[in-house]
């Protein structure tokens, strides 16, 4: 019995806790598309607001078929929550392997996806801050080379353009940010003139794809431990919700088993009347 119940509250702790991370993640996503301009044009193929409340709704509802299976001992919500759980772990290692295995395909896409994203910058504040913060943080710019800002309306280098950005590139491509005390937003004007020694010493001179590449292959005990420890959890909540499905069944067994034994031994008891006789009258009070 106390097996039984660690594994219901483990279960339903499990799920209370990514119920909880799901309601901020929906709440977070629509507060960003609240508190997003409404003049802004999306050129994402997705929006990020929309992405997040799609994703905390599906684990909001997830998580709530296993809460409410855990706490009412429901086996249908078990089964609905244990297939849910087992078609997105079957998919997750569908697409590591598929990935794996056309690592190639994967690079290219990824490649025609970056180059896609260049082009729409400026066009959306989405779009432009992730453009920045992966800049910043992997120290890069563009996609092979800071030439691939080419591409952008606002910053393609030729002479009929006439922006004032043109043959420029973000100011997160500049080197030393972190150094600043204000920031020089125009720090990467005129770069894609200059030859490639000077602006090495403005601006990062190499593509993004190849910086994500190397950090992944660097920090790749990093990664397969993050998507290892995910799989884990998925796998323990698994094991949770089919062990409290079998414990539900051999207590439902054991339930079924003592009615069955107390109608058989009311059978083989003997018949008592509904109604007890009347004792007989005595010879003596009678005369």
């Amino acid at each position: 019995m106390r097996g039984y119940r660690t594994i219901k509250y483990s279960l339903f702790c499990c799920c209370y806790v990514f119920w909880v991370a799901s309601s901020i993640l929906v709440a977070a996503g629509v507060y960003a598309k609240i508190a997003k301009e409404k003049d802004v044009i999306d050129t994402l193929t997705v929006d990020p607001a929309l992405v997040l409340i799609l994703i905390g709704s599906v684990m909001f509802f997830i998580n709530v078929f296993g809460c409410l299976g855990a706490l009412r001992n429901a086996k249908c919500l078990l089964r609905t929550f244990l297939g849910i759980l087992l078609v997105i772990l079957l998919l997750q290692i569908g697409v590591t392997v598929l990935g794996y295995i056309f690592s190639e395909k994967v690079i290219q896409r990824t490649e025609q996806l970056m180059l896609r994203a260049l082009v729409g910058y400026r066009e959306d504040l989405d779009l432009e801050n992730a453009i920045d913060f992966i800049q910043k943080k992997f120290q890069c710019c563009g996609v092979q080379a800071f030439t691939d800002w080419s591409l952008n309306a606002y910053f393609n280098c030729s002479e009929t353009n006439p922006s004032l950005e043109a043959c420029a590139v973000p100011f997160s491509c500049c080197i030393g940010l972190q150094s600043q005390t204000v920031m020089n937003t125009m720090c990467g004007y005129g770069v894609q003139r200059a030859e490639g020694s000077s602006a090495q010493e403005e601006v990062y001179t190499g593509g993004c794809l190849e910086q994500i590449l190397w950090w992944s292959k660097h920090h790749l005990l990093l990664v397969g431990g993050l998507a290892g420890a995910l799989l884990l959890v998925e796998l323990c909540l698994v094991c949770l919700a089919a062990a409290q499905i079998s414990r539900i069944r051999v207590e439902q067994r054991r339930v079924e088993q003592q009615r069955a034994e107390s109608r058989q031994r009311r059978k083989e008891s003997p018949w008592l009347p509904a109604v007890r006789p009347f004792p007989e009258p005595d010879a003596n009070t009678s005369s």
